[in-house]
Order: structure tokens, then sequence, then C-alpha cells
């Protein structure tokens, strides 16, 4: 039921909402600043996952008439937004604890945000881990930036818990706000690395050099059908991943062969990198194309 990419953003959501009643509660009641900064931080995981939820929708439309190369865009928009929301969380939290050391506000009741943090961590945890699966399944990107904000949130869980178990043997409230400072500092990271992988997305970066090999060693595969190959081009859009390049084909090859050729290659390349596009242009072998697999073969030895 949640193995899917909307069942998992549906899952999120119910997750993300439960935790935010029982940090705002516990917030009320203790007075904790970081476990107000934990209720902010999960507020903009609920917006994220409403972007998720949305994003995922959209993304798993087929190809139609006016995006021929479908909606896979829309996963990078939502990752980026997410990971702009996370740095906006992190500049709240930090606002709000320089607030907390100046009136040096104490806490009440440390032992209600104690209970909730745990929880919060033990949640974040098999949340986190489920949508990471997810994401590795499906290849989504919008899926995996929501278990990176997640994954930030079960460290920062862990920083709140420990800062109010301090609280309470000690009574040195100033530590709450310090902590939570702490945590903002590593949401910030998380932010940073979210935004990555979307942003390459939108710019139509190469897919990573492993992705890249996986390809090649599919084309080594080939043996003595192909002559060679060159121009070979990559890019993700959310999930999908697009190759296309140049396949230079023996003398004599019949066209039959040639497609047969070029098929068995795409089911090569598509076993290894699900959700691929695969768009080949056979050229036969003469004066033009062997110069082109020279040019690329000095290329790659550069």
């Amino acid at each position: 039921m949640f193995s899917t990419e909307r069942g998992a953003a549906n899952l999120l959501i119910g997750v993300v909402v439960s935790l935010i009643l029982l940090k705002v509660i516990a917030g009320w009641i203790s007075g904790s600043i970081s476990v107000f900064a934990q209720a902010a931080d999960s507020f903009l995981d609920l917006f994220a996952g409403l972007i998720t939820f949305f994003a995922v929708r959209i993304a798993t439309k087929p190809a139609d008439e006016n995006h021929p190369f479908g909606h896979g865009k829309v996963e990078d928009m939502a990752g980026v937004v997410q990971g702009i929301l996370i740095f906006i969380a992190a500049g709240v939290i930090v606002y709000s604890s320089v607030g907390r050391i100046v009136d040096r506000t104490p806490i009440e009741m440390a032992d209600a945000g104690i209970g909730v943090m745990a929880i919060s961590m033990v949640a974040s945890i098999l949340l986190s881990r489920h949508l990471l699966k997810v994401s590795q399944a499906t290849g989504s990107v919008v899926l995996e930036a929501n278990a990176r904000n997640i994954t930030g949130d079960i460290y920062s869980s862990v920083a709140v818990l420990v800062g109010l178990l301090v609280v309470r043997l000690t009574g040195l409230s100033i530590l709450d706000p310090i902590m939570a400072i702490g945590m903002a500092i590593y949401i910030a990271k998380i932010a940073c690395d979210t935004l990555g992988k979307p942003l390459l997305g939108l710019v139509d970066a190469s897919l990573p050099r492993s992705e890249q090999e996986l390809i090649k060693s599919c084309l080594a595969e080939q043996g003595s059908q192909i002559v060679g190959f060159y121009g070979l081009r990559t890019r993700r859009s959310g999930a999908q991943r697009y190759v296309d390049l140049h396949l230079v084909m023996p003398e004599g090859i019949s066209l039959e062969e040639a497609h047969r050729t070029c098929v068995l290659l795409e089911i090569r390349i598509q076993a290894k990198l699900p959700r691929t596009n695969v768009t080949i242009h056979c050229e036969p072998y003469d004066g033009k194309s062997e110069q082109m697999l020279k040019n690329s073969s000095a290329r790659q030895t550069r």
C-alpha cells in the first residue's frame, strides 16, 4: 500500500501531521523553544509533503501532446522548493533561539518534551528509511528529497532530546536555545544536500559517471555487432533518464539486423537503468563516421 510513490507520499503526510500535533502540545506545556522549533520544522515537512503529494501525481502522468518528454521536471522543481523550505526552517529556529537567550526564558515540565522527542525520533527513523527505499526503487527525486529532510529531523530530534535531558538534570535552561541553534546549522546542511540533485536535473546535467559507465558496458557487450559509438548524451528529468547516441554499424549489415541490434541494446540499458528512454541514431561505417569515432576516442583519452 505504501510501497508506491503515491502511497509513500500519503504516509509522509499522515506521520508528519501527527508529529506536528504532538510537538505543538509538548512545546506549549514545556515552553521549550527547541520543541517549538521542531514543530516548525515538521510544519515545513508537512508543506513539503503536500508539494510531494501533488508533484508525484503530476510527474507520474504519461507523456502527452504538450509534454512529449513527460512531466518529470515537476519532481525536480518540487525538490528545489523543499530545499528552500528547509533553509527557511533553519533561519526561523536561529531567530527564535536568539530571542530566548536574550529573554532568558525558563523551561517548565521538560518531561513532556523529552517524551515527544523520543517518539518523534523513532517515527522519523522508520519514515525516512521507508521513503529512501521507495525513492531508490522508483527513482523518485522528490521522495529522496523528503527522505533527506526527515533524516535531518532524526538528528535534530536527538539533539533536542539530549538538550532537554541536560536541562532536566541541571536546570540550565539556556542550553535549550543553544541546542536549537546547533540543530538549525545541521538543518541548513541538509538543505544544501537536498538542493543538489534537483538543480542538476533542472539544468539537464549528465547522468552520474557510474551510470554512464553502465551504459558503456552495455555497448561493449554488443561486441562485433557494432563498430563503435560516439556522441553519447545523457540527462535526467525527475525519475526518468534520457540517453541518446550515434551507433556505427558494420558494412553490409541489413536494416533488419541493425534494428535488432538497437533493440537489444535498449533492452540491456533499460535492464541496468530502469526508466530510461534510449534514442539511437544508426550510421554506416564510412569515412565520416570513422572520423567521428576517432574524434570521440581522442576526447575520452584526454
